[in-house]
């Protein structure tokens, strides 16, 4: 029978070549499933012969630590992937944490920029200068699209199609999905580019988004150059570039498009996951009713 480490390193390995999780994800599984294997070596017990009691001895020991609901729903949520993963290839009969009550989590409400917001942070990058060209086109990419930030910063030249007006996106697990380009944002994406000479080779691996020593630009710099032109533009707190893509969604929505049309823009697998921003509009509708009803 394998060690727990080679298993472990077998299911990172699923999860990357057959899943196709980010890094990052697959980081998060991994600090999970040791976590367990360092409360199981310091309790004696083995992990392909977990009881049910003892998985709940060790979800009883997360809840006396200082995690909210969503990390905790997370770590359990990785465990019962794992043990079905062990199952699945026959290591183990039972998953111990299938019938693991989940925490009660409370539904985070997106909070978009308003539009006049959009476009005050829009006008703040200086296109005279080439950062500020880049920042210009960065920022209205990934609103008029939705993109996550690790999406947009890793678009290349060959993922835009002028003619359809589309973008390709590689997004979670590698799915892809076309998002379609407006006029606005295609106008910027061209002259970012034609201003670049090296965007006019015939190389087919060209980031759009570099930085001032021409590697492709971070996740932390995005967030930067946003959270400097939302304080310039009087925009409190600093929106995160993940705001970016909630005011993509809530304006769509705002202006009756449609949620499963949304749902395919922004790569969700599951419409539940769209429908938070449903919550946004009610809330925007309970402002309005308030500040425009005579008896709100």
């Amino acid at each position: 029978m394998p060690h727990e480490t080679e298993l472990l390193n077998q299911f990172l390995s699923y999860l990357h070549l057959e899943k196709g999780l980010s890094r990052h994800s697959i980081q998060a599984y991994q600090t999970d499933i040791r976590q367990l294997l360092g409360y199981l070596d310091n309790q004696s017990w083995s992990l392909l012969t977990l009881s049910k009691s003892q998985a709940e001895d060790f979800v009883h020991q997360l809840n006396q630590r200082s995690l909210n609901a969503s990390s905790k729903a997370r770590k359990i949520s990785a465990l019962r992937h794992f043990y079905r993963f062990l199952q699945v290839h026959k290591y183990t009969a039972d998953n111990p944490f299938i019938q693991t009550v989940m925490p009660k989590q409370t539904v985070s409400v997106p909070k978009p920029l308003t539009e006049d917001q959009v476009e005050r942070l829009f006008n703040q990058p200086d296109v005279s200068h080439s950062i500020g060209l880049r920042d210009k086109c960065l920022l209205e990419l990934m609103y008029a699209t939705g993109v996550r930030v690790s999406e947009a910063v890793n678009v290349q030249a060959n993922q835009i199609n002028d003619n359809q007006g589309v973008l390709r996106i590689i997004g979670k697990g590698n799915k892809e999905r076309l998002v379609p380009l407006g006029e606005e944002v295609l106008y910027w994406l061209k002259r970012h580019l034609n201003s670049n000479p090296l965007f006019t080779q015939n190389n087919p691996e060209r980031w759009v988004f570099k930085n001032q020593k021409g590697s492709v630009m971070t996740r932390q710099a995005c967030w930067y150059r946003i959270k400097k032109y939302a304080q310039a533009a009087g925009i409190q707190p600093a929106p995160s570039p993940h705001v970016l893509r909630h005011s993509f969604a809530t304006h769509l929505l705002n202006h009756d498009a449609d949620l499963r049309v949304i749902q395919l823009l922004l790569g969700h697998s599951d419409l539940s996951t769209t429908q938070i921003y449903t919550l946004v509009a009610k809330e925007k509708l309970k402002t309005l009713h308030a500040e425009h009803h005579p008896r709100g």
